[in-house]
């Protein structure tokens, strides 16, 4: 009976051992900046994900935005090489490779020879806007320099996460690092909605004031980066340059009478438009891309 009664005692004890140490929490985990040059930031965990196989295309395959995407890249290769650069914001139409130009550049400039430090791709979420601080002191110290990369960044109505974003940009009393550079993209040239800029202006005490609080935050981008709706002509060197780089044989009359018409279904033109007209074609011919 004694040794029964023991039995159960130890065997509820060490039920309560587990459940404790199920309540505790977990032991972060190790930042490993070798693993990848390309990681994704888990602000719960506090931990870099690395990404081994980026989504992301060549830099010679976005057309159509020549000029905006020399100035992305000599921004980039001066932060790359140790030298003063800026924050980007890349504003604009829907599809027409914002957050493709941010990729492609990366990847196009850490292949380059003779860096000083390696340069890594970090992607935060627009959710995780407010773990900025946390993620900045983690890179602070790292023998790397880091572009961070949040896509679609926009604020609405009571939300106060662009206050953090402004204060990690350069309000803060550390300052952005030296070694981390913001890059962001959005359809919205002030981050806000116009509505939202609208309403403050007009309930206010202090109209002015309050536009001028909400809008700053665009400002602590040294470059803006417009990418407009692109023209018929652009559209199709978008098509032709993806079929000669993928090796869709196809008669170059066919191939444009069929892009304008799948254009025409979707209402739009745009890098992603052609993109995704590609990917047909090629899935129509057998072709893997």
């Amino acid at each position: 009976m004694q040794d029964e009664t023991a039995r159960q005692i130890l065997a509820e004890l060490s039920r309560l051992s587990r459940a404790v140490e199920a309540l505790a929490p977990s032991r972060p985990q190790e930042n490993n900046f070798d693993a990848a040059s390309c990681f994704v930031w888990d602000a719960d965990n506090q931990h870099l994900a690395p990404v081994t196989r980026p989504n992301r295309i060549e830099i010679s395959l976005i057309k159509g935005v020549d000029h905006v995407r020399d100035i992305l890249v000599d921004n980039t290769r001066r932060f790359a090489l140790g030298l003063p650069a800026n924050n980007v914001l890349l504003w604009g139409a829907r599809g027409m490779g914002k957050s493709s130009l941010v990729k492609a550049a990366h990847a196009a400039l850490a292949a380059e020879p003779g860096l000083p430090a390696p340069l890594k791709l970090i992607e935060i979420h627009r959710e995780d806007i407010n773990s900025l601080p946390a993620l900045m002191a983690i890179l602070r110290p790292a023998p790397a320099r880091f572009m961070l990369f949040c896509d679609d960044l926009s604020f609405d109505h009571d939300d106060t996460a662009y206050k953090s974003l402004k204060a990690a940009l350069d309000g803060g009393i550390e300052g952005r690092p030296d070694n981390v550079l913001l890059y962001a993209t959005s359809n919205r040239r002030h981050l806000l909605p116009r509505d939202m800029i609208e309403n403050e202006r007009s309930t206010a005490i202090n109209p002015g004031e309050a536009v001028e609080e909400k809008v700053s935050l665009s400002d602590r981008f040294g470059l803006w980066l417009g990418f407009h709706k692109c023209s018929q002509d652009d559209y199709l060197e978008m098509v032709s340059g993806y079929a000669a780089h993928f090796g869709l044989d196809a008669d170059p009359e066919a191939l444009k009478s069929e892009a304008l018409e799948w254009s025409t279904t979707r209402g739009a033109r745009s890098g992603r438009v052609a993109w995704q007209f590609i990917q047909d074609l090629a899935g129509r011919t057998g072709k893997s891309i």
